[in-house]
């Protein structure tokens, strides 16, 4: 991942699932931090987990394909994966279709 979409996710991920924000953070950092804020959700709140999912637009038939009870890799390690590609997907998508500010809007 570049650097460029990689602080971007950093600044998503902080912003979607109220996480601290760390500049210093690599990939696989950055996944353990989401599978302990997952793990944490899928315990005390699932209900907030699942509305960050929704939020983040991850596909319902991703999340129960993660969600079976046969899946060998933990559901909170399948969680924090899915939330990661889709962040990274979306600020490809937002580099990609970048548009200039509307002008006449500030205030």
């Amino acid at each position: 991942m570049d650097e460029d979409i990689y602080l971007n996710v950093i600044e998503n991920l902080g912003n979607d699932l109220s996480l601290e924000k760390k500049i210093a953070l690599n990939e696989d950092e950055i996944l353990m931090v989401l599978v302990k804020r997952v793990s944490d959700l899928l315990e005390n709140d699932k209900d907030l987990l699942m509305s960050y999912l929704y939020r983040l637009d991850i596909p319902q038939f991703q999340i129960m394909n993660v969600l079976r009870v046969t899946n060998i890799i933990p559901a909170e390690q399948s969680l924090a994966r899915l939330i990661l590609n889709r962040q990274i997907e979306r600020v490809r998508t937002k580099k990609k279709y970048k548009q200039k500010p509307i002008e006449g809007w500030e205030f």
